[in-house]
């Protein structure tokens, strides 16, 4: 990044909202932290409403044994009148008898305790030291909607994995935030060839392999929404790399200098190991830059990628900003991605959904991202839309997956100028 461009959208104004929300709740994050951690079960403590939404937002698993459940909460449970932790007791001995490849379970609170009247903390615990002889540990957080947004559901997750991390201050690269193996994969054989050996992901694919931490940990956050897990690690005293968040191929290039630079790598093994992907990512996104260039993109709040996002589409496909919402701003986590934004982006924190919508009406932006129940309305006005989901589930980190990313965004424009015809 030039000198010229170091200032961005630092120092601009906020508009602050607070109202209505339209936004998918935490337990959505077990749709793709169970395919992560392949010895995990999280067992959703909640409604049939809760069980309902995982069924419906996991039904691609229809033909595998998923690593989910709900443990649904009947109006005795709710009202206080059955005791439920001997209800959980049952229900978890059942599930690790019939499922012994089970390592790691998570009990997921779908609303707070003064609702579901159950101390998923406290339960977690007593079942913990009940079962941890069999070689199970059990973990709880938080998926409830009333608290969260659906990307936060992981860093629930996460944060609740630290303190089962062993302590060592040895020097090593953590890399934060569920990725596609296929991603983990290309940035563990980048890290390779720039010499970096002493690396590890958080999550990781088994519970056995929960990495260490100490004062010798730096760690790269791979989502902009992990607030409580980078705060978790600090704790223990890892020490957060800040960089650009690695979307697209300017993205990644400045994310592993910032981690190869905490490792002490030299400035001329990391362009060795770098400039042929690079240049390979900048390729394949100018071919994307002829479709996308000059189009206007709106974005409502919904997943926290919000800013990476626009940063990527602006400087690196020549898309035009209208507006940059996001459901909280984290500064510090996104202070060089506020850098990279054209100075002058509306920034929106938080969300008043019927002013938003009447912004995106009057706006008319060639592309909205937004949360999938305002899509299909959105449509049938005549507007063009991405769902913000799409871009959680897909594989979109890294060099590899630059031109992946950017297809995403040109998809529904072109389909919209096909239906034109």
């Amino acid at each position: 990044m030039s000198a010229a461009l170091q200032k961005g959208c630092s120092d601009a104004p906020v508009l602050f909202e607070r109202g209505q929300r339209e936004v998918f709740c935490g337990l959505t994050g077990i749709v793709w932290l169970h395919r992560k951690i392949q010895d995990a079960f999280f067992l959703v403590v909640g409604s049939r409403t809760c069980a309902h939404l995982i069924q419906s937002a996991a039904g691609v698993m229809i033909f595998a044994e998923p690593r989910f459940a709900t443990a649904i909460l009947e109006e005795r449970d709710l009202a206080g009148l059955a005791d439920a932790n001997e209800e959980l007791d049952r229900t978890v001995a059942r599930l690790l008898e019939r499922r012994p490849d089970i390592k790691l379970l998570f009990l997921v609170g779908s609303c707070p305790s003064e609702v579901i009247k159950l101390d998923l903390a406290r339960a977690s615990q007593r079942l913990d030291a009940q079962f941890k002889t069999r070689g199970v540990r059990v973990l709880s957080y938080s998926g409830s909607g009333i608290e969260t947004t659906f990307t936060q559901g992981e860093d629930a997750c996460l944060a609740a994995l630290v303190p089962q991390m062993a302590q060592s201050d040895a020097p090593q690269l953590l890399v934060v935030g569920a990725l596609a193996e296929v991603v983990e994969d290309q940035f563990a054989r980048l890290f390779r060839a720039m010499g970096i050996d002493n690396f590890a992901f958080l999550p990781p694919r088994r519970a056995a392999d929960i990495p260490a931490v100490g004062r010798g940990t730096r760690f790269l956050l791979a989502q902009p929404f992990l607030a409580d897990t980078a705060r978790a690690l600090e704790g223990r005293g890892a020490q957060h790399v800040p960089a650009l968040f690695p979307l697209g191929a300017e993205g990644t290039s400045a994310w592993l200098a910032a981690g190869a630079t905490a490792m002490g790598v030299a400035p001329a093994r990391l362009r060795e190991a770098t400039a042929l992907p690079e240049r390979r990512s900048r390729e394949a996104l100018a071919r994307m830059r002829e479709q996308l260039a000059g189009k206007s993109i709106f974005f409502m709040p919904d997943s926290q990628l919000e800013v990476p996002l626009a940063r990527f589409l602006s400087r690196e496909l020549g898309m035009r900003l209208v507006e940059v919402g996001t459901p909280y701003l984290h500064r510090a986590h996104l202070a060089h991605e506020l850098a990279a934004l054209p100075e002058g982006t509306m920034l929106s924190e938080g969300q008043h959904v019927e002013r938003q919508l009447d912004r995106v009406r009057a706006a008319r932006a060639d592309l909205t991202v937004c949360g999938l129940g305002l899509a299909n309305p959105l449509e049938a006005e005549g507007l063009r839309t991405k769902w913000s989901i799409e871009l959680v589930f897909t594989p979109v980190q890294g060099y590899d997956q630059a031109a992946d990313l950017a297809e995403l965004f040109a998809r529904p424009l072109r389909r919209a100028a096909l239906l034109e015809v």
